[in-house]
């Protein structure tokens, strides 16, 4: 620690600051330069920057940062050139640090605290009852309704659970509306066509009516169908039988014996049988 040269005129007075100066700042750079200390010397000692041992000696707080930076560099000076740290704190004018103030939690019973917790889902449990309630009570009729009216429409009326009542009475006895029932259609109404050709490569093709008269008499390229009802086709002649798969029913038709060099002519009789055609 160096001991400034100070003489009578810089005793501190009983508030702690020297008569000669009341900021710290000249105080520093009177006793550095009665040490015979440059402020580089400082610097160096203190291992700080020369900028901040100007700011020091000027007073200039506002480039030194926070005040607990600048109460702790003054000190760390202070203590060098052997000045009380006090004074010179004091005497800069910086804020002391304050500890934070601690704010007292009032204290909650732990039975009071179960009882806010129950209350608080008392009061939830009753806001969802009072608006799923009312909507399960609106919806109920209705779908008692839906249940007990639902009847698929190709149900026979003997397969019923229930005896069957004439429409006067049941319209008098009960006006809710029937809901009917999206059931699929009976089996026969999706069976496959009679007559079916499915062209598989370029073929020409002649089909003939029972009435004589020509339904199609075209040249088929591949992909095309064809499909005919029941009773709708008397004649077929198929150019390339190679090129073309006929169905009956569903069922596949070998054209074999129908067939006389890759040209294949059957009949069709009313009764849905194949035969060969006459040349």
């Amino acid at each position: 620690m160096i001991q400034a040269n100070s003489s009578a005129a810089d005793e501190p007075r009983p508030d702690g600051i020297p008569d000669g100066s009341r900021g710290c700042g000249a105080r520093l750079r009177k006793a550095r330069e009665a040490a015979g200390l440059t402020e580089a010397d400082v610097a160096e000692r203190l291992k700080m920057p020369v900028r901040v041992v100007r700011s020091l000696e000027a007073e200039d707080w506002n480039r030194l940062g926070a005040p607990v930076f600048v109460r702790g560099q003054l000190r760390s000076y202070s203590r060098l050139l052997g000045l009380t740290t006090a004074p010179m704190v004091a005497a800069s004018g910086v804020a002391p640090i304050e500890p934070p103030k601690l704010v007292p939690r009032t204290y909650t019973p732990p039975m009071q605290r179960l009882f806010e917790q129950v209350a608080r889902r008392l009061v939830y449990i009753v806001l969802t009852a009072a608006i799923a309630v009312p909507i399960w009570l609106a919806t109920r009729p209705h779908l008692g309704m839906v249940a007990h009216d639902a009847a698929p429409l190709d149900v026979p009326a003997s397969l019923g659970s229930e005896p069957s009542v004439p429409l006067d009475a049941a319209a008098s006895d009960d006006p809710s509306p029937l809901v009917a029932s999206l059931a699929p259609l009976p089996s026969q109404a999706q069976a496959a066509p009679a007559l079916s050709l499915q062209v598989t490569g370029d073929s020409w093709v002649q089909i003939t009516a029972p009435d004589g008269h020509m339904l199609e008499q075209a040249l088929l390229h591949a992909g095309a169908v064809r499909r005919y009802a029941a009773g709708e086709v008397s004649g077929v002649v198929l150019g390339d039988a190679n090129a073309v798969k006929v169905r009956q029913d569903g069922r596949a038709i070998d054209l074999a014996p129908f067939s006389r060099s890759n040209v294949a002519r059957f009949t069709v009789s009313s009764a849905g049988s194949l035969a060969p055609a006459a040349d």
